[in-house]
């Protein structure tokens, strides 16, 4: 009978690329990964990956069992994470990554209701804007802000995110309001630097890409909002950042008549992930917490309708 332990092991062997990266994954010995893989094959009576002191590689028979491996997996886990999050018996550590702002905002606050639902999962949340690889990170899981673009992880939707252009009255005021794209390339940006300083915007043809003068470059979400409610320039920013500032009046929201390239809200890990279980009713109660469409949506639409 195959074991899944040994599906796994197979799993993280082929994705990470050696015995010894496969280990450090899975959290066990690298004696003991190799075994699993080991009986695996003397259970399929073939063997799956030509082992050598360079590199690893898949032979045929490897090939053929990969994507029957895959689904193994998925669907065991898929059915694990079910009939856990009925039960409300998941338990243990789960290791989380998110970005500064959006964790202090809106995720930190989110997680406390899903402990309230889940009192035995012990949560290690660490705030971060760099890029966190969720599959060598050493995290269960992580936050991500855009599309996953990765074979290795499982991403999960969690919210959608418009991006939008805000400035202070006060800089609108001296610096005038742009109503084109060509009219805002004028003004003075505040840029996230951990991304490129382009602004893309959709048309009738196409992405139309402007490049706006760098007034202050900054790898936090928080500090450009707080930069362009000082009048220091226009800010290109999620929503989520945003809707209380707008609601107050401390920014202002600017419409050039072309809708800002959006993004999503995703949690992501790696497909062979011994938490999938918690990750997936985290997942569940995140999107319950944000809300389709999320609140910072809702709020910016409802307080920004006239009255009357």
């Amino acid at each position: 009978m195959i074991k899944l332990d040994g599906v796994a092991a197979f799993l993280a062997t082929t994705e990470a690329g050696s015995i010894s990266a496969a280990s450090r994954r899975l959290g066990l010995a690298k004696s003991v990964v190799s075994e699993r893989l080991a009986e695996l094959e003397r259970t399929l009576g073939a063997t799956l990956i030509q082992r050598s002191t360079r590199k690893l590689s898949l032979t045929n028979s490897g090939q053929t069992f990969l994507p029957r491996a895959q689904r193994i997996l998925r669907e065991t886990e898929e059915a694990a994470a079910e009939l856990a999050a009925r039960s409300g018996k998941l338990a243990g550590p789960l290791r989380l990554s998110a970005p500064v702002g959006f964790g202090i905002l809106h995720f930190g606050p989110a997680l406390a209701t899903f402990l309230q639902d889940y009192p035995e999962i012990e949560v290690s949340l660490e705030l971060d804007d760099s890029f966190v690889d969720a599959a060598t990170g050493g995290f269960d899981a992580v936050l991500r802000h855009g599309a996953v673009g990765d074979g290795r992880l499982i991403a999960r939707r969690l919210a959608t995110s418009r991006r939008v252009l805000v400035a202070a009255p006060g800089y609108l005021a001296r610096a005038g309001t742009p109503a084109s794209l060509a009219q805002l390339e004028g003004h003075k940006g505040i840029l996230y630097s951990n991304r490129t300083g382009d602004w893309r915007f959709a048309t009738s043809t196409g992405w139309s890409v402007i490049r706006p003068q760098a007034g202050l470059r900054v790898n936090n979400g928080l500090v450009m909002r707080d930069a362009a409610a000082a009048g220091l320039g226009i800010a290109l920013l999620p929503s989520f950042f945003v809707h209380e500032a707008l609601a107050e009046g401390s920014l202002v929201e600017i419409d050039i008549g072309l809708q800002a390239e959006g993004a999503e809200l995703f949690l992501a890990y790696p497909r062979d992930h011994g938490a999938a279980a918690k990750i997936r009713a985290l997942a569940e109660s995140l999107r319950r917490s944000f809300g389709d469409p999320p609140y910072w949506e809702r709020e910016s639409t409802r307080r920004s309708t006239p009255s009357g």
